[in-house]
Formats: structure tokens, C-alpha cells, sequence
């Protein structure tokens, strides 16, 4: 009798030992931007505070490239200082030091996940999931007027494209390597390469995404043509840029940034936060399996499209989660499976297994 009576005070412990490190992974969940390098002159009217409010801006517009697409960039512009500061949590100085009468800081900084979302809400503004991912990048230059095709050597969009990295970029591009065989397929299909699929290609490097572009030049014009594939879907895009020098590095810099700004694009519209739609989901856990209970708090602290989550109650048996997701029951459900976790889901209340 007093073994089960101390036993169910243990879980009860450790029930509320979860609910508070639970309440506390929620207080916190946030998007947090690191590295943020700022530096002003040491003069006479030097203010520190100043500088870290420049930070608090370029963090924010950090986070806002990375959340969402190119054409809402001008709807937050001109974001008022005191608004930014009232979505930040917490930031830290990592790094301070004092070179050429300069000063420079490094600094990280949270800013609260609820108060984004709400914030673009109001400006009319869907995000999107912050998901990085490696896409395989085939470029494939057709000079036209040469009548030539270059994949690897002479080709400036394959010596160029991983030349500026922007930080702020969610697709992480992997150029392939050099392979006769690879050439000599693409010369083969030179007539129909609008209508290859690149498969043998694509499946040597065991990557879910890739983007083939294929480059058709002439004297005044680049058109390209971009063939798009993740693991949700597969789409051809089409761009086209006048008055392009591709020995002006100037030039060339400004088309693949331009280019790269259109895929991060994409990219983002594939992964939009729908936050008009708010999903209850209840959910049971065993109270016995703690380390199952702390990976899946984990996971759901991670996952942007979690609104927000909480304990609404336990026993000495179950505790049981209550969550808000921005999407469909079956979208909650294949995203926990591809994070191993599975669910009953006969009843009201879903069984985590």
C-alpha cells in the first residue's frame, strides 16, 4: 500500500517537473537570429544602446528574409524601433571588442514566435516554415549562338552561383561534380534537353530537392528555364532577363541573386504557415515514458507551425498535451511521423505510441 502510494507521488512530481519545464520551453519558444555584427566609430556622441537598437533592426529584417517572400519585404519596411523591441525575449552579447577606435558586437537575439506570427497577421502576411534544405543545382548554359552547350568548365553559373552567400537564404545549394559520363548524357539530349528529366543524374547524389536550370543565351537575351523537384512536388519555372553581359561579374552577381531570390521564393510558398487556420489537438502520453514525453516537447518546440502548446492536465497514469497547429490533422500527422513519433488516432483525444 505504501509502495503505490509513493509511486503515485513520484508522478506526480514528475508530472509537474514536466508541466513546469514545459511552461518554461513555451515562455521561450521563439525565432531566435545569431551572429548579428554591428560596429559604429568611438566618437563623442557614442552611444552603445544605439548600436544594439541597430541590431534589434538587422536581426529583424534577418528573420524577416527568412520568413517571408520577396514581394512582402516592402510591407515591413519601415518597422517602428519601439514595435521590433516589443517582440524580442531575450538577447545576448556575444562578443564585444574595441579595434581602431571601432567598437563591434556580435549579438544573438530571440524574438518571441506568437508576437511574429500576429504582427505579419495584421500586415496581411502568410509566412512561412523557417526550413532549410539542400537542393542539388544543375546549371546548364546553351549559347545559342555558338551552338554550344557548357555544363562545368567555362560555365560562369557554375563557377559562380556559391560565390555570395546570404545568410538569410533557407535553400542550400550543392553544385555536382565533374563527371564525363554526366557531360556526355547531357550532350547527348542537347536537342531535347527542355524535355530531359535528368533522373540518372539527380539520383547519384541522394538528395530529395534539385533545381536543373538550363540557360539559353543569345546576343540580347538569357531565358531560363528551371526544373524544380521536392519531395512534395515538381514544377517548371521560367525567367528571362534582357541586356545581360555574363563576362560582367557585376552583372552576372545581380542575375544569380535575382535567380536565388526567386527559388527562395518558391521554396517559401511550399511551405507557408496558414495561421488563419488554428487546429486543436489533444493528445496523451504515458506518464511512465519521460524520455518519450521530453523528445516529443522537443520537437513541437521546433516546429514553426506548433501556434502553442501546454499540459492540461495529468494523473499518475497519462499527461496529457493540448496544442494549436496552423494546418490539417493529416499534415500534423505525416510531419511527427517523418520525426518518429506515431499516433492513435481513433479517439478524441490521439494515443502518442
Amino acid at each position: 500500500m505504501y509502495y503505490h502510494r509513493y509511486l503515485y507521488i513520484f508522478f506526480i512530481l514528475l508530472a509537474l517537473n514536466l508541466s513546469f519545464f514545459s511552461t518554461s520551453k513555451l515562455n521561450a519558444k521563439g525565432f531566435f537570429i545569431d551572429e548579428i555584427e554591428i560596429q559604429e566609430k568611438l566618437e563623442n556622441n557614442f552611444n552603445k544602446e544605439t548600436l544594439i537598437n541597430k541590431g534589434f533592426k538587422k536581426a529583424f529584417y534577418e528573420l524577416m528574409s527568412k520568413l517571408i517572400q520577396s514581394k512582402d519585404l516592402i510591407k515591413i519596411k519601415n518597422a517602428n524601433l519601439n514595435e521590433i523591441k516589443s517582440m524580442i525575449e531575450t538577447f545576448t552579447i556575444k562578443k564585444e571588442k574595441f579595434v581602431d577606435k571601432t567598437y563591434s558586437l556580435n549579438l544573438g537575439v530571440s524574438f518571441n514566435k506568437k508576437k511574429i506570427l500576429n504582427y505579419l497577421n495584421n500586415k496581411k502576411i502568410f509566412p512561412s516554415q523557417i526550413r532549410e534544405e539542400n537542393f542539388l543545382f544543375i546549371p546548364i548554359l546553351l549559347d545559342q549562338s555558338k551552338n554550344d552547350i557548357l555544363v562545368y568548365s567555362n560555365n560562369p553559373f557554375y563557377t559562380n552561383w556559391k560565390v555570395s552567400i546570404n545568410k538569410s537564404h533557407l535553400i542550400k545549394y550543392v553544385l555536382p561534380t565533374e563527371d564525363l559520363e554526366d557531360l556526355n548524357l547531357i550532350r547527348k539530349n542537347y536537342l531535347e534537353i527542355e524535355n530531359y528529366d535528368f533522373k540518372k543524374i539527380i539520383q547519384k547524389y541522394s538528395l530529395e530537392n534539385s533545381i536543373v536550370a538550363i540557360f539559353f543565351k543569345n546576343e540580347s537575351k538569357i531565358k531560363i528555364l528551371s526544373k524544380i523537384r521536392t519531395k512534395e512536388n515538381q514544377v517548371i519555372k521560367s525567367f528571362s532577363f534582357d541586356n545581360i553581359d555574363l563576362n560582367n561579374i557585376d552583372e552576372l552577381t545581380k542575375l544569380i541573386n535575382n535567380l536565388k531570390i526567386n527559388y527562395e521564393d518558391f521554396w517559401k510558398v511550399n511551405n507557408l504557415i496558414n495561421t488563419s487556420i488554428k487546429l486543436p489537438i489533444l493528445i496523451q502520453v504515458d506518464t511512465k515514458n519521460f524520455g518519450l514525453s521530453l523528445e516529443f516537447e522537443e520537437t513541437l518546440n521546433k516546429m514553426d507551425l506548433i501556434n502553442s502548446f501546454s499540459i492540461s492536465r495529468f494523473d499518475k497514469d497519462f499527461i496529457f498535451y493540448e496544442l494549436i497547429f496552423n494546418g490539417t490533422p493529416k499534415y500534423f500527422i505525416n510531419t511527427m511521423r517523418e520525426q518518429n513519433f506515431n499516433f492513435d488516432t481513433q479517439n478524441k483525444i490521439w494515443i502518442l505510441k
